[in-house]
């Protein structure tokens, strides 16, 4: 028996997908890239934009045109709107909640002995996310033998008009810290050099357990202290931070332990005062601007990226050069742009959708060409200096390896060196351009004699 599995979205889907790819195999499933040699086919969802769920419907199609070819099973998970679910009920032969994974093998055994639809019933339009801890209880597959992440919190309580997360994944539960940190320190003793923890507002974590769990902050120092005692080299992130929610003592124990990686990912959405409200963000430019300031002092070195939304509901030319304003004040190292589509669920949802599909490219063309001058200008001043670097990939035009920095900017190296898969090397950058730079291998004898 076989299986593929097809996972859209974000970096939490992907951590989940580990965990549904444990369950299935431990059935005796056998994962296969090909889905025509599939039995089972399936999905995470992501219903936050419109494009990755357009590929849900897309793919469905085809599958049910391949159940006239052979027996097939077809599940959805991950993140579904309520108005998706209800009309992929009929599309799909299971749909369930990631925090039913742990009856997911039982659903598949019923199949075709009980009535489907009992297994699918539609949910709430909040769902219910009491049993989100038993979905972290189950050991996951790691796709990657250097690379991780570890959900440390699930759902969101925010609320931005825009953003359909708290439709999807309910309202947040953090992880117990003892399972986060057990994780992590596996991960490092199997020789792990770059660990994530997920959540959709990370450094909330804790505050859902009313003094109960210890705070983000104090998470982040008793991993650094593990990673002092291990004498292990490893870099940990975090995403996403919400601004209203980020310390000035979050900042300052990642300045004070190495393990905690010098790279901020920070969503601004949006640099207008009045999108923002409009947004539900809860924070000012002034509370950005005073985070950013901190990061600065504290962590000199550290990169920052950012998340923008353009074309939101009532953002006219002068929202939008705000935004722009704040690219240049900021100078981010990267900055994940999108066009504003409205979310079914999502209270933006009842709003006009103002801004035309051409004035929404027209700006996202115009941003990405600000963030280039600061991307470069970032890269160019690495020329000559000697930087560590995770290799994790090849180059696809020149099948040169490629790596991450510790602030997560890509360098392509010189020459194919599949042997340093995984490792963590030092590289002397020769050459910049918009989102990376090239480099060469720094020979041991040339770092000694460089000290």
């Amino acid at each position: 028996m076989k299986y593929h599995l097809i996972t859209l979205g974000c970096q939490m889907n992907l951590s989940d997908s580990e965990r549904v790819a444990a369950v299935l195999e431990q059935m005796g499933y056998v994962r296969t890239e090909n889905e025509n040699e599939a039995n089972l086919l399936g999905m995470l969802a992501c219903s936050v934009r419109q494009k990755p769920i357009d590929k849900v419907y897309n793919k469905i199609a085809q599958w049910n045109r391949d159940k006239g070819k052979r027996n097939l099973i077809t599940f959805l998970s991950g993140c579904v709107l309520a108005a998706d679910k209800e009309k992929l009920l009929k599309q799909f032969d299971i749909i369930f909640p990631m925090s039913e994974l742990g009856q997911f093998p039982e659903m598949i055994r019923n199949y075709g002995i009980v009535n489907a639809a009992s297994l699918k019933a539609p949910k709430p339009a909040m769902p219910k996310n009491e049993h989100i801890v038993d979905l972290w209880q189950i050991k996951p597959k790691y796709e990657s033998t250097y690379e991780a992440f570890v959900p440390i919190q699930n759902g969101c309580d925010k609320f931005c008009t825009f953003c359909a997360v708290p439709y999807t994944r309910s309202r947040e539960v953090s992880r117990p810290s003892g399972e986060i940190l057990d994780e992590v320190r596996h991960l490092v003793n199997q020789g792990y050099k770059s660990i994530t923890l997920l959540g959709q507002n990370v450094n909330s974590y804790g505050l859902d357990k009313d003094g109960e769990e210890i705070t983000f902050a104090q998470l982040l120092r008793n991993i650094g202290e593990y990673g002092n005692q291990s004498g292990e080299e490893f870099w940990v992130y975090f995403t996403s931070p919400h601004p209203q929610d980020m310390t000035r003592e979050v900042i300052e124990v990642i300045a004070q332990y190495p393990c905690l990686a010098r790279q901020i990912h920070l969503p601004m959405q949006s640099g207008d005062e009045k999108v923002l409200i409009k947004m539900n963000r809860r924070h000012s430019m002034d509370k950005y601007r005073r985070i950013v300031q901190d990061i600065r002092e504290l962590i000199p070195q550290a990169t920052l990226f950012t998340d923008i939304i353009v074309g939101f509901t009532g953002e006219g030319e002068a929202e939008y050069q705000n935004t722009e304003a704040a690219f240049h004040e900021f100078r981010f190292n990267m900055a994940y742009i999108a066009m504003y589509s409205p979310r079914p669920g999502a209270a933006s949802y009842r709003w006009p959708d103002d801004v035309s599909p051409d004035v929404k490219k027209d700006r996202f063309r115009r941003l990405s060409e600000v963030m280039k001058i600061y991307t470069r200008t970032y890269n160019e001043s690495m020329v000559g200096k000697t930087v560590r670097l995770l290799v994790n990939g090849t180059d696809r035009k020149t099948g040169f390896s490629t790596g991450l920095t510790e602030g997560k900017i890509t360098v392509r190296l010189d020459h194919k060196a599949p042997e340093l898969m995984g490792k963590m090397i030092d590289v002397k950058i020769t050459s910049a351009s918009d989102f990376s730079m090239s480099g060469k291998l720094v020979l041991q004898k040339e770092i000694e004699n460089a000290q």
